[in-house]
């Protein structure tokens, strides 16, 4: 199953039939035999399954393909961890102002990044190899502004954790 095969239930989600019915939309045959974590059912699939730019980029890939595991990314593998192409430079665009993406956030996201260094929630990123056969590395999904702060958090020598957390989508 693709994400282009999930265009039939995400209209019904977006026509009220599941909108903001995370339950059922989990429940959803085609979705549940992905076996995924509901973290990363809700940030991928039920939030952005119907975005172009992720139509665009992810459209393609056999989402039975993708493994998902809870990891530990060391900081310093974040600068240079590119997204989709639909969406190049706007990882950039978040790290221009940490300090504002944290404070636009509510009261208890900037305490965390304060007192952690990291984000509450971890993002989701994919091997590349899953987008090409012959790429490699990371390549961040979803959580592109919670990159950019940690980006921008590094450049302006503010308090960045070592390593963080994140959902990793691997062959």
């Amino acid at each position: 199953m693709k994400l282009n095969d999930l265009g039939r239930l995400m209209a019904r989600r977006r026509g009220g039939g599941l909108s903001f019915d995370f339950d059922r939309f989990r429940a959803d045959p085609g979705v549940a035999a992905l076996q995924w974590p509901d973290d990363v059912l809700r940030d991928f699939l039920f939030d952005h399954g119907d975005n172009g730019h992720f139509v665009d980029d992810y459209g393609e890939v056999d989402l039975c393909a993708i493994t998902w595991k809870l990891e530990t990314i060391p900081a310093a593998a974040f600068p240079t961890m590119p997204t989709g192409e639909s969406d190049a430079g706007c990882i950039e665009s978040y790290a221009a102002d940490p300090v504002y993406w944290v404070k636009v956030r509510s009261l208890e996201v900037g305490r965390h990044w304060e007192d952690h260094g990291t984000w509450m929630r971890p993002p989701l990123l994919i091997d590349r190899r899953l987008l090409d056969p012959v790429g490699g590395g990371l390549q961040v999904l979803e959580g592109r502004t919670r990159v950019g702060v940690l980006r921008g958090r590094l450049r302006e020598q503010l308090r960045v954790a070592p390593h963080h957390q994140a959902w990793v989508g691997r062959p």
